[in-house]
């Protein structure tokens, strides 16, 4: 998509971008960086990669699509369509480049030899895909405090630039960007499964990172978030008096935060929510814990590179864990849009 010049506030990288709303820093910056590799192959709303795209690049968005929260495959997918119809050749009127349409001064700033193959190529999809992921969580990042829909205005970022997103507080009033984060949006958000949208997996996940440091506690937490606890737990820990969350209530709020009511135990947790194949895992999922669906005890919130976000146990408070933290897992789940079924 061409780009017309309106100034320094108008200087995008490229012609289209896609975002997902909302996980702060501290997340971003943990799951981005952890060496862990989780199974997050494809989008978190549930559906798999369009037929559309590529066969020769599926694996390279499905990859890139796991940088930080806010970018899933779905999205990247999206974009690399709405900029270049998947073409690594593509050059615009005005100057951008390749398969991600990178203008020259974004690429020498943000542009990644993902290869390893000693330089960075705009024209070569193994590197321009994946500094397309990563320059989407630093757009992310740099308008996280402008006011109104996360992504929306994460998405106008990158195709009006974040000056012009923090000049009017929000999407600014071009039409070519108001149309693109549309566009963008509707593609992303396509989500014929029923599950979790992008949207409600990125609060999911950003309600319960805000809750990290907070105690366990047994009984504790709701919809309205940390509550004081009941007696007791099988080894006879008592939550009475401990306002924090036990592992289901962590979810249970962190869910309600996105729209989507969950039952309170793990148990009814995961029958409540559909099962998620291991190479089909997306940021937002719940992981569950147990020898059978009837006796799971345990879970926990999964934000990628093989790490989940939960309230352990007694004596310890909300913290990331790596998802094999427990010897017991027994399957992933997401969350539908009707979760307040009869268990």
């Amino acid at each position: 998509m061409p780009r017309t010049a309106r100034g320094e506030e108008r200087t995008p990288v490229r012609a289209s971008t896609v975002v997902l709303a909302g996980v702060g820093a501290t997340a971003a910056v943990v799951v981005g960086a952890l060496a862990q590799a989780g199974g997050d192959s494809s989008p978190i709303g549930g559906a798999a990669l369009s037929a559309s795209v590529p066969a020769e690049y599926r694996d390279l968005i499905q990859e890139a699509g796991r940088t930080c929260p806010e970018v899933s495959p779905n999205l990247l997918a999206a974009l690399l369509k709405q900029e270049s119809g998947f073409n690594p050749k593509a050059s615009s009127p005005v100057g951008a480049q390749g398969i991600a349409q990178f203008m020259p001064s974004t690429w020498a700033s943000h542009g990644i030899d993902a290869n390893n193959d000693g330089k960075r190529d705009v024209w070569d999809p193994e590197d321009a895909i994946p500094s397309s992921a990563k320059y989407l969580c630093t757009i992310a990042e740099d308008v996280k405090d402008v006011p109104g829909n996360k992504r929306n205005n994460m998405l106008a970022a990158y195709n009006a630039g974040s000056g012009a997103v923090k000049k009017y507080n929000g999407v600014p009033p071009y039409k070519e960007t108001q149309h693109y984060v549309q566009t963008i949006s509707a593609a992303a958000d396509s989500n014929p499964g029923g599950g979790t949208t992008t949207d409600q997996a990125a609060t999911a996940i950003n309600a319960a990172e805000e809750e990290i440091g907070t105690p366990y506690s047994w009984g504790g937490g709701n919809a309205n978030g940390a509550s004081s606890g009941i007696c007791c737990s099988p080894s006879g820990k008592t939550g009475v008096g401990i306002i924090g969350f036990d592992c289901s209530g962590l979810t249970l709020y962190a869910y309600a935060k996105a729209g989507i009511t969950l039952p309170r135990t793990a148990a009814q947790q995961y029958a409540a929510s559909e099962p998620v194949q291991p190479g089909q895992m997306r940021p937002g999922d719940l992981v569950f814990y147990g020898n059978s669906a009837a006796s799971i005890h345990h879970v926990g919130i999964y934000v990628g590179n093989g790490y989940i976000l939960n309230a352990p146990r007694p004596g310890t408070e909300v913290r990331y864990d790596p998802m094999d933290t427990m010897s017991d897992l027994y399957a992933v789940a997401r969350p539908t849009q009707n979760t307040n079924k009869e268990i």
